[in-house]
């Protein structure tokens, strides 16, 4: 019996050191791939797969030969010229906004009803 359980504890520790040489083989190769996966261009990925596994259409246009500027959206504009309009100058805008809405009005025929 005593043969019996020494073979059994060698068999139990056997296991368990594949299963710790399966488990690092895997992840090393997890490892690589993810390596390997940051060398390629992913951006032109879909270049290269076909079109019934998610790449690209046969009637897709080709990419342009540099890639397009993207817009300096942390750069603020100038600061502006403008000034506060004068009263007079406020009422003007307010007649001529009203005076085409009437204009508007008149050419639909609903009288600026809704």
């Amino acid at each position: 019996m005593g043969d019996r359980g020494a073979r059994i504890s060698r068999t139990i520790s056997e296991a368990r050191s594949l299963t710790v040489s399966y488990r690092l083989v895997a992840w090393t190769l997890l490892l690589v791939a993810g390596l390997l996966g940051g060398c390629t261009s992913a951006s032109k990925m879909g270049d290269y797969v076909p079109a019934s596994t998610g790449g690209l259409s046969e009637g897709a246009p080709d990419r342009p030969p540099t890639p397009y500027a993207y817009p300096a959206v942390h750069e603020m504009p100038p600061p502006r010229d403008s000034r506060v309009l004068t009263s007079a100058e406020q009422q003007k805008l307010e007649d001529d906004l009203a005076a085409a809405r009437s204009r508007a009005a008149a050419a639909s025929g609903s009288g600026g009803k809704q």
